[in-house]
């Protein structure tokens, strides 16, 4: 999302967001799809039917059950979509594949005119504004697709992208990245979960809706986006013009983008870090030059990038840019209670990276870390040698880029300030000739929801339903600025709903999605689906 001025939501207070969690857990083990009804009392439990039509369960279970015999049915067909999407590499962070995100486009134009979409709207963009080497470089177009305009029924928005990471098979990965390949019982290739799985996964429930002639419970809205690993640059304007033309009856949004904390139990997501991107920029000599001769005799702009990029962060993730976690909101000791409960193993933790390089060795300072407290993560160096080899060129200028996560009660203006005139002060301490520019690329927003509303109640009756168990309640250390404009814009309670589990390896080489979560996974948003319909 490019928000270079984000708003920040109102968001529930830490005390009542605390207490609904703990409602939430006291009630769980209450809460069981297989056993809503109370044996002695032939009722269903009251929180249960605050939010539910419950004599509509006996329906709901009646349609679910032939709907997930024909999504096992369907299984090499779903894999076989998954394996199409994925060789289409649309990559928007990379010019010379913009053709490719236009190509992935018009596939799910395909698939959605095969399912018996009402209507498909590709909304054009534009060009796309600077810093690009092309002047003329068109943005992918947003794709808009409806299902159903019953006034009768609720409509949910279903938001998802068609856009990837880069991705190259010298970068470490086992296999093509953009091929997909099924390697023990796991999906392997770059969008497999993020986020091509998750939108497959949708087109794969309407398949089986359609093949087996039931007809879907609710309206259905998608909005799918080609940018969103570039800042979404365009959705926010485009959600804004629309909140009252194409979405104007959206009473709901759900978006499946994030991934399971662990590897073994299903969650469900009620907060995000928001995400704010920088760049340092050094410019030097005229033109690169040969380290063996003015190495030692000029300023070198690498020199001075590494030396600034250095104070950032310490080695124990700790931010070093005085001010920035004055803005965090305190953590309560009730607060710090709830993470107590949560289902996760710090090895699964190292299982994810790769690697046993934790800085904590708790579950809580690990999640709290994770989710609660801010973060600054060095990325990379633009203009740099990275090749193979021993080439010995002094680069002219170089781009280092940097972001921080963000958490209640961080303002995004008052971060951007401390962050350029810390980057200025310590570059100024240098006394370097070199020019320097510090800057922000772009921002979005944290988020946070009530996770004891009618989205939330569905979700987890439909994740029992798949799954045999109650999910957690867990916040995410990532970004997807989109909920704040879809809440803000729709006046829309959003849902998230993950697919992937915590191994997935989004972003990474090797990105993959089990079979078992792809299957399941459609059959969770199926059930959300119908679950969601008889929400009161």
């Amino acid at each position: 999302m490019f928000l270079c001025k984000s708003p920040i939501r109102r968001l529930p207070s830490i005390g009542s967001l605390i207490s609904s969690l703990s409602s939430y857990r006291n009630l769980s083990s209450n809460i069981n799809t297989d056993s809503k009804v109370d044996p002695h009392t032939n009722t269903i439990p009251p929180h249960i039917s605050f939010r539910i039509h419950t004599n509509k369960m006996s329906d709901i279970d009646s349609k679910i059950t032939p709907l997930f015999a024909k999504i096992d049915e369907l299984k090499p067909q779903f894999i076989d979509r998954l394996r199409r999407a994925v060789a289409i590499p649309s990559v928007s962070s990379d010019e010379s594949l913009r053709p490719q995100v236009f190509k992935m486009a018009d596939f799910l134009k395909s698939e959605l005119e095969a399912l018996g979409a009402d209507d498909i709207t590709f909304k054009d963009l534009g060009i796309q504004p600077p810093p690009v080497a092309d002047p003329n470089l068109q943005l992918p177009p947003i794709v808009l697709s409806k299902f159903g305009s019953d006034p009768n029924k609720k409509t949910v928005l279903i938001y998802g992208h068609y856009d990837v990471q880069p991705a190259l098979l010298e970068d470490g990965w086992a296999s093509d990245p953009f091929k997909l390949e099924e390697r023990d019982n796991k999906l392997f290739g770059r969008g497999s979960t993020d986020d091509k799985g998750p939108v497959m996964g949708w087109l794969n429930s309407l398949q089986a809706h359609k093949e087996l002639g039931i007809e879907l419970p609710v309206n259905i809205v998608f909005c799918f986006e080609g940018m969103e690993e570039s800042g979404s640059l365009g959705l926010d304007e485009l959600i804004a013009r629309e909140a009252k033309q194409y979405f104007k009856e959206v009473q709901s949004v759900c978006i499946s983008d994030n991934y399971w904390l662990g590897t073994k139990k299903p969650v469900l997501t009620y907060g995000l870090r928001g995400c704010n991107y920088y760049q340092i920029i050094i410019k030097g000599p005229g033109a690169d030059l040969h380290s063996g001769i003015f190495g030692g005799v000029i300023h070198e702009p690498m020199t001075d990038l590494i030396k600034v990029m250095s104070q950032l962060v310490d080695v124990n993730g700790n931010i070093l840019i005085p001010g920035v976690l004055d803005m965090v909101a305190p953590v309560t000791e009730k607060e710090a209670g709830l993470y107590d409960d949560i289902d996760f193993d710090v090895n699964e933790l190292n299982l994810a990276s790769g690697s046993d390089t934790a800085i904590y060795q708790s579950k809580k300072d690990i999640l709290m870390h994770r989710w609660r407290y801010p973060s600054l993560s060095l990325h990379g160096i633009e203009g740099a040698f990275s090749g193979a080899g021993a080439k010995t060129v002094i680069p002219s200028q170089v781009i280092g880029k940097f972001s921080i996560r963000t958490v209640p009660d961080m303002d995004s203006a008052t971060l951007d300030k401390l962050v350029i005139d810390y980057c200025n002060a310590k570059f100024a301490e240098l006394k370097s000739p070199n020019k320097f520019t510090a800057e922000l690329i772009h921002d979005g927003a944290y988020w946070v929801s009530d996770p004891f509303n009618n989205e939330f109640t569905a979700a987890k009756l439909a994740t029992e339903k798949v799954w045999n168990v109650t999910p957690d309640l867990t916040r995410e250390g990532g970004s997807i600025p989109i909920t704040i404009t879809f809440e803000q814009q729709l006046g829309a309670n959003v849902l998230l709903l993950p697919m992937g589990k915590g191994d997935d390896g989004a972003h990474s080489i090797n990105e993959k999605v089990d079979v078992l979560n792809y299957i399941e996974g459609t059959k969770t948003l199926s059930a959300y689906l119908h679950y969601y319909s008889i929400t009161k």
